[in-house]
């Protein structure tokens, strides 16, 4: 796939232990600024816009999981990132990891942010379908605003105003067929919960304590298949523990790379 089509953003020495950042959904790739912006002088920090995301364009929205992996091993080719780390949230757990099954041998790493292994079970399957059919009927806003606050701990909507609202209204202006796309992708992505009993690489399993979606005791049982794995909580964070705790969530992935990588 044509290196235009998807936007990458880097940051960092080219020459350092790469990290790609892979962001949630309904999101974009500057969820993770805190993260890069603490990490870029020690990591070569690799974000983007998964395609129908932010500045991606959405195509012809036929997405599936597969064709997002296939970016992701593009982006790895293209700049010749020796062995990254992959650390993804949600969506782009989902992304990491089916990475990983398909072509660990390139990564040297896992950061498993509030997501999850198994496949959609067939009520979720119908959640997607009923958010797709709100987007035909009432349009992308009517999803996005009735999606979005499930992301986070009332506390930090609260508390966090204004931030929560820019990332709102970032959400509001993505593309409704990127949207339909990534809700069609994660619908039909393959469970590759068999997979992690055979995960080699280093990994670390992060989970916002107040999490609606994937909540610590689910990531819990997910980090004890993973052989060589770490569990950590995010204290008053929901399912954008890197949003609303980015101290806390800081210093843990810094003390997972500088364990692994230094």
């Amino acid at each position: 796939m044509p290196k235009q089509e998807i936007q990458i953003f880097t940051l960092g020495k080219s020459e350092r232990k790469p990290i790609i950042f892979i962001h949630g959904f309904p999101f974009e790739h500057h969820m993770w600024d805190k993260q890069i912006n603490e990490l870029k002088s020690l990591y070569y920090c690799v974000a983007y816009d998964i395609r129908g995301m932010g500045v991606s364009p959405a195509g012809d929205g036929q997405f599936t999981m597969e064709s997002f992996v296939d970016d992701l091993e593009f982006i790895i080719n293209d700049f010749k990132l020796d062995k990254p780390v992959l650390c993804g949230l949600s969506m782009g757990g989902y992304i990491a990891l089916r990475g990983a099954e398909r072509m660990e041998y390139k990564l040297g790493g896992l950061i498993l942010c509030d997501t999850k292994s198994e496949a959609d079970t067939d009520e979720s399957k119908l959640k997607r379908a009923e958010g797709i059919k709100k987007i035909n009927q009432e349009g992308v806003q009517k999803f996005i605003t009735g999606f979005v606050p499930n992301c986070f701990a009332e506390s930090f909507i609260s508390s966090s105003a204004r931030e929560y609202n820019e990332i709102l209204s970032k959400a509001l202006n993505s593309d409704s067929i990127g949207v339909k796309g990534c809700l069609l992708a994660m619908q039909g992505r393959t469970d590759v919960t068999p997979y992690l009993s055979k995960i080699k690489i280093p990994s670390l399993v992060v989970c916002g304590e107040e999490d609606k979606f994937t909540p610590p005791f689910a990531m819990g049982k997910m980090m004890e298949k993973i052989k060589n794995s770490k569990f950590i909580t995010i204290p008053g964070a929901g399912h954008m523990s890197p949003v609303e705790n980015p101290e806390f969530f800081n210093k843990a992935i810094m003390v997972f790379l500088k364990e692994n990588f230094n």
